[in-house]
């Protein structure tokens, strides 16, 4: 079985409230390396079989008619989820 990852990010004129609590929240927990804070969406796609260029090529579809808004979002990446794993920080 094989998984595709689809991020999905607000474009970077649309206010993001949530993205602007984390980056508020931050330096209070401790954390002052960081200046900035977006929140989008993952969503993971199964698939029977292998991830091939044409799955890809749907989710990537998929993506962009149903799983994110146009208006106000941008498909940021679709990708074998299997690649993902291999650059996988522990």
């Amino acid at each position: 079985m094989g998984r595709v990852v689809v991020e999905v990010m607000p474009k970077p004129e649309i206010l993001d409230p949530q993205g602007k609590a984390v980056v508020g929240a931050l330096p209070r927990l401790g954390f002052t390396q960081f200046t900035g804070a977006r929140q989008g969406k993952r969503f993971e796609l199964e698939v029977d079989g292998e991830v091939t260029p044409e799955v890809l090529e749907a989710a990537r579809q998929a993506a962009e008619t149903l799983l994110s808004n146009p208006i106000i979002e941008d498909v940021v990446r679709v990708a074998d989820a299997s690649e993902e794993s291999a650059g996988a920080v522990a």
